[in-house]
């Protein structure tokens, strides 16, 4: 019996050895434009280091999808970022026999800023994702291996924001204590003169865990999480920043309906949950790459991402 539980155990261990990578273009439709998406799916080969531009990632391109059903996890950038500022996460997922997607959001993107300082950006992020799923449950070359009773959801600042309005959360952008720091940008101004969205904002009952790191927190209100059931991670960092202050995640964290998993990281800014900086991304963005004196990214995303693989295991079994 111990010699058929070792066979089993060295099998399960080497059926995910690395993480697939792919990278496609979700198509234009009437509900957006083209969205740019990287996918992580279980591998059976070993890693390489593939390096992108300033990134280097762990995994072996387009390499067969190993596994049937398997859960998805939908990745959701914060402002101005990239489908590749979470890779460690991703990859770890994948490992594990998830298949992740992380898009780039047209307009709020670090290659495309053109609409993130308007508050239509609000609107369109939650949209984005539905269509990210829809295209992975249909036409991605993987839909027939996702079991669509097993969505997740992983979202940073903005991300975090769009994660909520998934849930069913309705934001009130007049009375979220997020602050205003250029009155001159765009958003600032359709605030100042009550512009705000009136379309209907975009729920996706669809996904069934939600893993969220400084969300940037335009929920004032239990009303306006009142909708809000689905088990939620939910990640703090101690010094907050890029609009999220730190006294807001744990407030959001008290007025949810359900009690979530609530992480304050102590010694960490609101950029320690991307991913550990290689030393050209370092040289390139060092306001995103730096951290608080005696503050270890490498040694924090190791227990993060670990934490958040154990979270979304227990809730898309």
């Amino acid at each position: 019996m111990r010699s058929m539980l070792a066979l089993l155990l060295c099998f399960y261990a080497t059926l995910s050895q690395a993480a697939g990578i792919k990278f496609v273009q979700i198509p234009a439709d009437a509900k957006g434009p083209a969205i740019k998406a990287a996918v992580w799916t279980p591998c059976a080969a070993t890693a390489q280091n593939i390096t992108i531009g300033p990134y280097v990632l762990s995994g072996r391109r387009d390499c067969p999808t190993v596994g049937e059903k398997l859960p998805l996890i939908v990745i959701s950038h914060g402002h101005g970022g990239s489908l590749l500022g979470h890779h460690d996460l991703a990859e770890t997922l994948a490992d594990s026999g998830f298949i992740v997607v992380a898009i780039d959001h047209p307009g709020d993107t670090f290659s495309d800023m053109s609409r993130a300082a308007d508050i239509s950006s609000f609107v369109e992020r939650p949209a984005d994702i539905k269509r990210a799923i829809d295209y992975m449950l249909s036409a991605a070359p993987d839909a027939n291996k996702i079991d669509p009773n097993r969505i997740g959801f992983f979202g940073f600042s903005r991300g975090g924001y769009t994660g909520l309005v998934l849930a069913g959360g309705n934001p009130d952008f007049l009375h979220a204590n997020v602050p205003c720091p250029d009155p001159t940008l765009p958003i600032c101004v359709e605030l100042r003169h009550k512009k705000i969205p009136r379309e209907p904002l975009t729920h996706d009952p669809r996904i069934k865990a939600y893993v969220l790191a400084d969300p940037l927190d335009e929920f004032p209100t239990k009303k306006s999480v009142q909708k809000v059931e689905a088990p939620i991670q939910l990640w703090a960092s101690q010094f907050g920043g890029d609009g999220v202050l730190p006294e807001t995640t744990p407030a959001l964290a008290r007025i949810l309906p359900n009690q979530p998993d609530l992480h304050v990281v102590s010694g960490a800014a609101h950029f320690a949950f991307l991913a550990p900086c290689t030393e050209q991304l370092t040289k390139d963005v060092p306001g995103i790459c730096t951290d608080a004196q005696g503050f270890d990214r490498v040694v924090f995303h190791k227990a993060f991402d670990e934490e958040a693989l154990a979270f979304y295991k227990t809730h898309l079994r």
